[in-house]
């Protein structure tokens, strides 16, 4: 399962020492600080958090579980760069599946479901506005995932998070609008369509949602890159 989607799961213990480490990172790969591609030593990471490079490697290997890093043999650690023809194609494969899973999810709802996605809902509104970028993309992220676990169809369920994880990141990195992790309206809409059980709505809101959300993303531009990581990482 895509870590960034149960940031619950990261207050583990064992995950103290290098979690600051990871936020810190992801934030900055979220806000366009460290831009796609960008080379993360692990030698000046542990310089400027004052860590141990084990400790920087153990952060490295989260980001790249989430797929916000890739890790390359011989050559270290760098900030992850989805292809152009790479983001489409996870965003045509979405708009294949989860229009189906919205329909399944109208069908299923129960009033317990759709007040936990009301609920999520304003967690969202308020991340957004707050100003918290990568908080409000993980949490929209973990709004679609919500809306498979309703529709109860694990194979599904399992396709979306995959592909949601893939969107998160290219979201991250190349939104040229900050509504582009997902207008507020645009969710409500979906848990109003949902919880009226119209089934078909629910699953035209979907599809509109979703080639809205990579109209929302510049997949295009190029970021100029810094080699001076500390003044990149600073808050």
């Amino acid at each position: 399962m895509l870590t960034v989607l149960r940031e619950e799961d990261r207050d583990e213990k064992p995950a103290a020492r290098w979690s600051p480490i990871y936020y810190g990172l992801r934030d900055a790969i979220v806000s366009h600080r460290l831009a796609p591609g960008t080379k993360l030593p692990e030698d000046e990471l542990a310089s400027i958090y004052s860590v141990s490079r084990t400790v920087i490697r153990a952060a490295l290997q989260a980001l790249a579980h989430d797929r916000l890093a890739r890790l390359e043999p011989n050559r270290g650690a760098f900030v992850a760069q989805p292809s152009k023809v790479e983001a489409r194609e996870v965003f045509e494969a979405r708009a294949l599946i989860e229009p189906k899973v919205a329909w399944l999810a109208a069908k299923a709802a129960v009033s317990s479901d759709i007040a936990q996605l009301r609920r999520h809902l304003e967690k969202e509104h308020e991340a957004l506005h707050a100003g918290r970028d990568s908080e409000a993309i993980m949490l929209s992220a973990r709004f679609h995932v919500g809306i498979a676990e309703i529709a109860a169809h694990s194979v599904y369920t399992n396709f979306v998070r995959d592909l949601v994880s893939h969107s998160s990141l290219i979201i991250a990195l190349y939104w040229k609008r900050r509504d582009a992790t997902c207008e507020k309206h645009a969710h409500l809409a979906l848990v109003d369509a949902i919880e009226a059980r119209r089934s078909s709505q629910a699953a035209e809101l979907m599809t509109s949602h979703l080639v809205d959300l990579l109209s929302g993303l510049d997949l295009t531009d190029k970021i100029e890159k810094s080699d001076n990581l500390s003044d990149l990482l600073r808050p």
